[in-house]
C-alpha cells in the first residue's frame, strides 16, 4: 500500500478540542466497494493523487485511519435552526470527520463523510446516502467550482452494494459513501449548541480554536498577528472580530451563489460553515431563467430559502451566531459587525457578474458596479433568456448573438462600453466557440442519472464533467485533471 505524501496534522486538530465537541464513532461495514468517482485534482492538492485503488478503498470506503490522523472518526456535535425552528437533536447523523490535513498553501482541510453509517445522532435514520445523492453532490460541487464559488469538493464516491428505501426516490435505490474535502466542518450550529447548554467556556474554547486555525494570519518579528485574528486576545476583542470575519466570509459566498444562479435549498444554521465555504448539497438547483422565487426543496412551502431570499436567510443565520456571544460581549459591539452584511453580498455579486461576463473596468467604481448588476438582473428577468446563456452570449462585453439589441438590454450594453475583455483570447476557446452555454438544470441532472440507474451507464456524467472542466479552462482556470469515473457493475 503506497505511503501518503500528505502530512496529516500531528496535533489532531479537532480532536484537541475535547470530547464535549464530538463523539468517537465506528464506520459502517459495507458488503461491497466499487470506486465510482476519484477527484484527482483535489487529491493532488493534499498529496494523495498517487493512491492505488486498494488504498483508495481502504481509506475512503473502509475508513482505515491515516498515520498521524484520528484513530477513530469523530461525529461532530451541533444544533441548529431548521426552517426557523430550533432543533437540539442534530449532530453528524450520517457522516463524520475522518481526517485533517494541510494543503499546499497550508490551509487546514477536513475529510468529512456522508453515508458512512449511524452515529449517536442518527435517531431513527440508517446513516446511509443514496448513490443518486452522491452523483448530485458531485455535479453541484464541480459546477460551483467552475463558477468560481467557494465550495467543498466531492473527493470520493464508492458504491457500497446496499439498497435503500427513500420516499423521494424510486426504491429500493443504490447506496454509496461520499467523502468531501472541506475547509472546516464547524458550523453556526456548533456554537448554538454550546449556547443552548449555557456552556460559555465551550464557546470561548471553540471561538479561539476557529480564530487560531481558520482566521489567523502570519506573525511579524515581534510575534504579533499580521492580517489575521489573535486567538489569545481578550474575548471583548476576539468575539466581535471573529463575528466580522465569519459575516464577511458567508456574505461573500452568498454573493457568489447569486451570480452563479445557485439555490442551496436548505439554509438552516447547521448548513453554514464558519469559514463561509459552501457545503452539504441536498435539494439544490441552478436557475434555468432568472426567477427570484425559485426554490430547491419540495418541502420549502413558504419559499423561505428561495433564490431571491438567500441573502436574508444568511443574514438571519449569522444573527443567530451573534446571539451565542451576547452573554460575553456587549450586544452593540456585535450588532455593529452585522451592518455590512448586505453591502458585502452586493459587492461580491457585482464583481462575480463581471467575472462571468469576462470583463474588467480600468478604474474602481462601486456605484457603476451596483448599477450594472441591477440592470443585468432587470433585463434577465424581463427577457427570460437562459441564465447561463446570457453570460455566454455577452462574454467579453459585447453581444455575440442576436437578441440583445433592444430596450431590455440597452442599459447593460451602455455600461459594458466602458469595459474591456478580461482575456480576449478566451473568445477563441472551444467553449466559447460553441453557441450553447453549459447549464445544470434539474432536467439535465435527472437525464444524467437515468442511464446510471437503468444501465449503469456513466457516460453522460463523464461528458458533463468534461464540459465543466472545459468551461473552467476557458474562464482562465487553467488545465486541470479530469476526475475518474468508473462504470461497470459493482464488484
Amino acid at each position: 500500500m503506497p505511503t501518503p505524501k500528505v502530512q496529516f496534522c500531528p496535533e489532531m486538530t479537532h480532536q484537541e478540542l475535547g470530547k464535549r465537541f464530538f463523539r468517537q464513532v465506528e464506520a459502517a461495514t459495507f458488503p461491497q466497494h466499487q470506486i465510482r468517482y476519484c477527484n484527482y485534482e483535489a487529491a493532488a492538492s493534499v498529496g494523495l493523487d498517487h493512491l492505488d485503488d486498494d488504498s483508495w478503498i481502504s481509506h475512503f470506503g473502509q475508513f482505515q485511519p491515516f498515520a498521524g490522523s484520528f484513530a477513530k472518526p469523530l461525529a461532530l456535535c451541533y444544533h441548529g435552526h431548521q426552517f426557523g425552528h430550533y432543533n437540539p437533536e442534530l449532530g453528524d447523523g450520517r457522516g463524520f470527520l475522518f481526517a485533517q490535513m494541510r494543503d499546499k498553501s497550508k490551509r487546514l482541510l477536513d475529510f468529512g463523510t456522508k453515508g458512512s453509517g449511524t452515529t449517536p445522532f442518527s435517531r431513527t435514520a440508517d446513516g446511509r446516502l443514496t448513490l443518486k445523492g452522491a452523483v448530485r453532490e458531485i455535479l453541484a460541487t464541480e459546477m460551483l467550482t467552475g463558477l468560481n464559488v467557494n465550495t467543498s469538493r466531492s473527493f470520493s464516491v464508492i458504491e457500497t452494494g446496499e439498497y435503500l428505501d427513500r420516499h423521494d426516490e424510486p426504491s429500493p435505490t443504490r447506496s454509496a459513501v461520499l467523502v468531501r474535502l472541506s475547509h472546516s466542518h464547524i458550523r453556526i450550529g456548533s456554537f448554538q449548541r454550546l449556547a443552548y447548554l449555557d456552556d460559555m467556556d465551550g464557546i470561548e474554547t471553540l471561538a479561539r480554536h476557529v480564530a487560531r486555525y481558520y482566521f489567523s494570519g502570519p506573525k511579524d518579528d515581534g510575534d504579533q498577528q499580521v492580517g489575521g485574528l489573535d486567538a489569545d486576545a481578550s474575548l471583548a476583542d476576539l468575539l466581535p472580530s471573529l463575528l466580522s470575519r465569519i459575516v464577511t466570509a458567508i456574505a461573500d459566498t452568498v454573493g457568489s451563489w447569486l451570480a452563479a444562479g445557485f439555490v442551496h435549498g436548505v439554509l438552516n444554521t447547521d448548513n453554514f460553515n464558519v469559514t463561509g465555504e459552501s457545503f452539504d448539497y441536498g435539494p439544490w438547483r441552478f436557475l434555468p431563467q432568472f426567477d427570484p422565487s425559485l426554490t430547491a426543496a419540495y418541502f420549502d412551502q413558504t419559499g423561505r430559502y428561495a433564490f431571491g431570499r438567500q441573502s436574508d436567510a444568511a443574514l438571519w443565520a449569522v444573527c443567530r451566531l451573534a446571539d451565542c456571544f451576547v452573554k460575553m460581549v456587549p450586544q452593540k459591539d456585535l450588532e455593529y459587525q452585522l451592518r455590512s452584511f448586505h453591502s458585502i453580498v452586493e459587492a461580491r455579486l457585482a464583481k462575480q457578474i463581471q467575472w462571468r461576463l469576462g470583463i474588467i473596468f480600468d478604474h474602481d467604481d462601486a456605484d457603476r458596479d451596483a448599477l450594472l448588476a441591477r440592470d443585468f438582473f432587470v433585463a434577465a428577468k424581463t427577457s427570460q433568456y437562459g441564465f447561463d446563456q446570457i453570460f455566454h452570449d455577452l462574454y467579453g462585453g459585447q453581444p455575440r448573438t442576436e437578441g440583445y439589441i433592444n430596450n431590455h438590454w440597452e442599459p447593460v450594453l451602455d455600461c459594458l462600453k466602458d469595459a474591456r475583455p478580461r482575456n480576449s483570447a478566451a473568445l477563441n476557446h472551444p467553449y466559447f466557440q460553441s453557441p450553447k452555454a453549459l447549464s445544470m438544470t434539474i432536467d439535465e441532472v435527472e437525464a444524467i442519472w437515468a442511464p446510471i440507474a437503468a444501465n449503469d451507464d456513466w457516460s453522460l456524467l463523464s461528458s458533463k464533467l468534461a464540459t465543466i472542466h472545459q468551461m473552467r479552462e476557458a474562464y482562465g482556470g487553467g488545465e486541470v485533471p479530469l476526475p475518474r469515473i468508473v462504470d461497470g457493475p459493482i464488484l
